[in-house]
Parts: structure tokens; sequence; C-alpha cells
């Protein structure tokens, strides 16, 4: 296999990573310089599925709160 070139610091990021990436993108409290570490250090792919699924979670708890919020 080709070894990565000496200026690519590129690892495959773990779904924690990603989640905490995700996290903090979602509260937008993220230095720019921190935003650019994550950066490089993540799976685009991890960030989209934990993306998607901390979305689908707002969601229904929101939906879920108005419910229960209107059921009084």
């Amino acid at each position: 296999m080709a070894d990565a070139p000496q200026g690519d610091k590129r690892t495959s990021g773990s779904i924690a990573h990603s989640m905490k990436l995700v996290a903090w993108s979602m509260l937008g409290i993220r230095s720019r310089k921190g935003y650019q570490d994550d950066l490089s250090k993540v799976n685009p792919v991890h960030v989209l599925l934990v993306g998607f699924v901390a979305v689908l979670l707002l969601v229904v708890s929101l939906i879920g709160l108005v419910n229960w919020v209107v059921a009084k």
C-alpha cells in the first residue's frame, strides 16, 4: 500500500469523535481552529450518519414534548 503524504494528517476518526463534532456544531459554540482540527480528523460518512441521527432524535424529542404539553 502507498504511504500517506507527509502533509496529510487525516486519520480515520471514531464515531465518538464524530458525535462530539456534531454536538458542538449543533450548539454553535466551536472555535474556528477547533473546527478545522476536527474536520481533519473525522470520517465524513460518520459525521453524516451521526448528524442524521442527532437531528432525528431532536425532532422526535420535540414532537414528544409538544404532545406531552398539549395533553395536559
